[in-house]
C-alpha cells in the first residue's frame, strides 16, 4: 500500500508474511533492503520525471553504511519511509527508514535506516544520464551538508571500483570454522520478474540475493540462529541484465566475540553474449550476529585463518569494525 505525501517522500507499507523470514521468525534482512530499494527507486524516479524531456528511471547506484538496529518479525507492519534529501546535476540522495509496528499492541520501533544515491537513466537509451532536478532545501546549511555527502560518496565508489578482490576456490573437505568451511555460492538466473523498464535488474533484488548468501555463510560459521546487524556502503560498479547469470559469493573476512563480517561479491556473465566474459557487478561486506532462542547474542566461535590473503583481509576487517565500533559510541555519546 502507498500512501499519498509530497512529490519529494513516499511512504509503503506491507505486512510481514512467513515466506519473508527464517525458521525462527526474523524477517530476513534481504527483504528489508527490498522493500527500502522499491520506495527509494519510486520516489526517486517520480522527482526525475516532473521534468520536460525523455521519461527516465531512476537506478541504484550506491546504498550508505546501513545498520539493522531492531530485528522484524512475522505480522509486524513495516512501514518504510523514503524523502530526497539531497539532489545534484545527475544523482539523488534518497534518505528511507523503517519502523516496524505490532499491530496487536500498537507498540512502534525504528527497525532501519538508510541513504541511498540514484541517477537517472533515459528510457530511450539507458546509457544515458538525465539531469535531475533541483530540490528544496530548509537551509544553506542542509544543502551544504548534503553536498559533503555527495562528495565523499563520489569518492569512496571511485576507491571501491579500483580494488576488485577475487573469488578464491573452495578447497577440498575444508576443516570446520575455516573461511572456506563456510564459504558460500548462489547461481541465479537473472528473469523479467527481477528487472526493471529498462531489463535491468533492481537493485533491491541484487541486494537480497547477497543477505541470502551472507546469511547462509553466518549460520555454516555458527550454526545457529542468524540476523543481519549492519550492511557497509554497497556499491553497483555495473548494471545486470536480463538474460544473465549471477554468481553471488560469501565469505567470512573478520570475526570478533559477537560478529561476523562477511564479504560478498556479485559476478555477472551473458548467457547470450560468451564474447563479454564474467564482470564485477556489485560488491558489500554483511554483519551477521549469532542469536539464541531469546534473540540475545550469541559468542561466534572465532575464525581460523589460512594464509597471507585471509590473514590481509581479516586486518583490514578489524579495522572496520574497530572504526564502526568507535563511530556508534561517539553517537551514542552524542544522543546523550
Amino acid at each position: 500500500m502507498s500512501v499519498p505525501q509530497a512529490a519529494s517522500s513516499l511512504q509503503l507499507c506491507r505486512i510481514m508474511r512467513p515466506d519473508d523470514a527464517n525458521i525462527v521468525g526474523n524477517v530476513h534482512g534481504g527483504i528489508i533492503l527490498k522493500m527500502i530499494e522499491e520506495a527509494g527507486c519510486i520516489v526517486g524516479t517520480r522527482h526525475c520525471n516532473t521534468q520536460n524531456g525523455d521519461r527516465c528511471l531512476a537506478a541504484l547506484v550506491r546504498v550508505e553504511k546501513t545498520e539493522f538496529l531492531s530485528p522484524m518479525f512475522i505480522g509486524e507492519v513495516a512501514h518504510v519511509t523514503a524523502e530526497i534529501t539531497y539532489s545534484s546535476k545527475h544523482s539523488l540522495e534518497v534518505q528511507v527508514k523503517v519502523m516496524a509496528e505490532n499491530i496487536l499492541t500498537g507498540a512502534k520501533k525504528l527497525a532501519n535506516k538508510a541513504a541511498l544515491w540514484y541517477v537517472p537513466c533515459s528510457l530511450q537509451n539507458v546509457d544515458k544520464i538525465m539531469e535531475v532536478p533541483p530540490i528544496k532545501y530548509a537551509s544553506e546549511d542542509q544543502e551544504e551538508e548534503g553536498r559533503k555527502r555527495y562528495e565523499a560518496q563520489k569518492m569512496e565508489r571511485m576507491e571501491t571500483k579500483a580494488r576488485v578482490e577475487e573469488v578464491v576456490p573452495l578447497p577440498p573437505n575444508p576443516e570446520q570454522y575455516t573461511v572456506g568451511f563456510s564459504q558460500s555460492n548462489l547461481i541465479h538466473l537473472v528473469g523479467p520478474s527481477d528487472c526493471t523498464l529498462h531489463d535491468y535488474v533492481h537493485g533491491g533484488v541484487t541486494m537480497k540475493l547477497m543477505d541470502e548468501v551472507a546469511g547462509i555463510v553466518a549460520a555454516r560459521h555458527c550454526n545457529t540462529n542468524v540476523v543481519t546487524a549492519s550492511v557497509d556502503a554497497i556499491n553497483f560498479h555495473r548494471k545486470i541484465k536480463k538474460g544473465c547469470v549471477v554468481t553471488v559469493t560469501g565469505r567470512l573476512t573478520f570475526v570478533s566475540n559477537k560478529s561476523m563480517e562477511i564479504e560478498v561479491l556479485v559476478d555477472a556473465s551473458s548467457l547470450v553474449e560468451e564474447e563479454k566474459g564474467k564482470y564485477r557487478a556489485v560488491s558489500a561486506f554483511f554483519t551477521f550476529i549469532s542469536l539464541d532462542k531469546f534473540n540475545k547474542p550469541l559468542p561466534v566461535p572465532p575464525l581460523k585463518i589460512q594464509g597471507e590473503e585471509e590473514q590481509r583481509r581479516f586486518e583490514e576487517g578489524k579495522v572496520r569494525y574497530l572504526q564502526n565500533k568507535a563511530k556508534r559510541l561517539a553517537d551514542k555519546e552524542g544522543h546523550k
